[in-house]
């Protein structure tokens, strides 16, 4: 198993555990999607990710390899479903791996963990953890994908405009006002008065 900079599975449990705040199985199902990617993709590509949840599964790939939401290597879009897709930034051929519900039926932990069939407080995370490890790339179906061009598309860079609603600034592609003024995203804060 590879642990990318890490030189142990303890190494790396210990960093998932400082960077997503606890020893998160979905961290470690990430390793275990990371390692069978790297088994099924060409060996030296430029790799990118598209992860399909908001959960712990990104933060292990940020974690194992140099792609990162930052970096725009990770895009978030966001199914709901715990899979992922690991693909060559240049060509757009790569692999979507995801779990496998049946297998996971055979590592009951595991199971009971991921489908919340168990109240957490009954849990017992060595042996989820271990489930995950004895279970390993069975626990994933996996299938060759090519990712549509529209994403491998780069990313104009361009100065950014200063909106008339906010008069924040923002990138001058999304429109004549930012976003966030054209109602687009969710209003997720309130002014306050001073």
């Amino acid at each position: 198993m590879n642990f990318g900079r890490f030189s142990s599975y303890e190494g790396f449990l210990n960093e998932l555990e400082a960077f997503h705040g606890k020893k998160a199985p979905g961290g470690v199902l990430g390793l275990q999607m990371v390692n069978l990617a790297w088994d099924l993709l060409p060996k030296g590509i430029l790799m990118d990710v598209i992860c399909e949840t908001r959960k712990c599964l990104a933060d292990a790939i940020q974690l194992l390899t140099p792609c990162t939401v930052g970096n725009h290597w990770l895009k978030i879009v966001d199914t709901g479903r715990f899979a992922v897709v690991f693909y060559d930034k240049q060509t757009g051929e790569g692999v979507r791996i995801s779990l496998n519900m049946e297998e996971m039926k055979r590592h009951a932990a595991v199971n009971e963990w991921f489908l919340k069939l168990v109240p957490k407080k009954e849990q017992n995370l060595q042996a989820i953890l271990d489930g995950i490890n004895e279970g390993g790339a069975s626990l994933f179906n996996h299938c060759p994908v090519t990712v549509d061009p529209e994403v491998l598309k780069a990313r104009p860079k361009v100065p950014p405009v200063i909106c008339p609603g906010c008069k924040e600034a923002y990138p001058p592609f999304h429109g004549a006002l930012c976003r966030g003024c054209q109602g687009v995203t969710e209003a997720y804060f309130h002014r306050r008065p001073q």
